[in-house]
């Protein structure tokens, strides 16, 4: 018996905010996971504090699937970002303690490997098309083998997926949010640009992918991704707000671009008619907001019956907690697709000591027990919480947009 004698949630700051969860048996092992939702990072240590660690405390720590459903269906008030964080926090740890008490990667225990690393893919960004070309030839330099395009959008002040810091790039710009403009008639003519100057400049040998993030109309992503075909781009991301799956049948009629969605959502409800009719190529479900690798399982057994891949979401902040869990998550998932991969800054890595690695355009989890991330609390304590929002976004003539 392994039962669970104190969990606590600890929340730093090394360049951007986390929650982290971690849990300890009565025999001694200890657990983390990952519950970080940017911007709203203390409505879910609440949410942990007040809730649910109350009801984990004497649990036996090993039964990790009654203990996820019972903080599922025993929440009346279901789903949604902070609950299902929550969740994801409890979820890993717990396997993160069962494959240490196993002796084992945490991948090791899932099934064991699919693949000998895990293709990653970068950011390469910048405020002209030149800019972002010079920053994917330094990709592709780095050993990278699928890079994300993202540049300014010429008559925007600011464009999504650009930064002055080109390996750290953190949206979460202020204490509340500012306010950005968005003008979708100046984007549209920009990205098979840039798509058009990266095959002349790359070659076909390099996985290339854009984010839309939620901006389009379905017919406006459609005619984006027809844009696109000559340049055969891996997928297009979140090419429209997704909460209507059915629009995204409207673009799957008029491309053949690839493309790929999930990154806010939570359970498998969200993505059930996007994968059961094909509409999509790629779930982008993360382990932190998809309610941890126990419901991302799940996720992935779906997808898998319909072709769909995954390529889970995997920016900053997303904590090397939820990385290294992705990753052995990645490692043994037969339909794996790729992984997004936002390096962290060496203070975040040295708060979050990790054994995965990177080499030659993959990232393999490595051979430690459990996940593979440990935290370093006096060094986390160094760095407190600091109020951190994500923008908003407007048109041109003031209308509010998606971000």
């Amino acid at each position: 018996m392994a039962r669970i004698k104190s969990a606590r949630v600890i929340l730093t700051c090394p360049g951007r905010n986390f929650t982290t969860l971690k849990i300890e048996t009565e025999d001694g092992l200890t657990g983390l996971g990952d519950a970080t939702v940017n911007g709203r990072e203390l409505a879910v240590a609440s949410y942990l504090t007040d809730h649910m660690i109350p009801a984990l405390i004497g649990r036996e720590a090993h039964q990790i699937e009654d203990i996820w459903q019972y903080f599922y269906r025993g929440a009346y008030w279901r789903r949604g970002p902070i609950t299902m964080a929550a969740i994801a926090a409890v979820d890993t740890a717990l396997w993160d303690i069962k494959a240490k008490a196993a002796g084992m990667p945490l991948y090791q225990l899932l099934g064991g490997a699919s693949r000998t690393g895990v293709m990653v893919y970068g950011h390469a960004n910048g405020g002209t098309l030149d800019e972002t070309i010079a920053e994917a030839r330094r990709y592709r330099e780095m050993g990278y083998k699928a890079i994300r395009l993202q540049t300014g959008v010429p008559g925007l002040a600011s464009t999504y997926g650009v930064s002055g810091d080109k390996l750290f790039y953190e949206p979460a710009d202020a204490a509340l949010p500012t306010e950005n403009v968005w003008s979708t008639v100046k984007y549209l003519p920009t990205v098979p640009r840039l798509f058009e100057a990266a095959r002349e400049a790359l070659g076909w040998d390099v996985h290339l992918l854009h984010d839309v993030h939620h901006r389009l109309t379905p017919i406006e992503a459609a005619r984006l991704g027809k844009d696109l075909e000559p340049y055969r781009p891996f997928w297009i991301e979140d090419p429209t707000p997704a909460e209507n799956q059915e629009s995204f049948r409207l673009i799957r009629q008029h491309t053949t671009t690839p493309l790929a969605v999930g990154e806010v959502f939570n359970t498998v409800w969200d993505c059930k008619d996007l994968i059961q009719n094909q509409l999509i190529d790629y779930i982008r479900t993360t382990v932190v907001h998809a309610g941890g690798i126990s419901h991302m399982r799940r996720i992935a057994h779906l997808a898998e019956l319909y072709g769909v891949r995954t390529g889970s979401h995997g920016a900053t902040d997303l904590s090397p907690v939820c990385m290294g869990a992705a990753l052995h998550f990645d490692l043994w998932v037969p339909n794996f697709g790729v992984q997004e991969y936002m390096r962290h800054t060496a203070e975040t890595d040295a708060v979050f000591p990790h054994a995965y690695s990177f080499k030659d355009g993959d990232l393999h989890p490595g051979e430690a027990v459990g996940h593979g991330v440990e935290i370093d609390e006096a060094l986390a304590a160094q760095f407190p919480y600091r109020p951190a929002s994500l923008p908003v976004n407007r048109l041109e003539d003031g209308t509010m947009h998606n971000w």
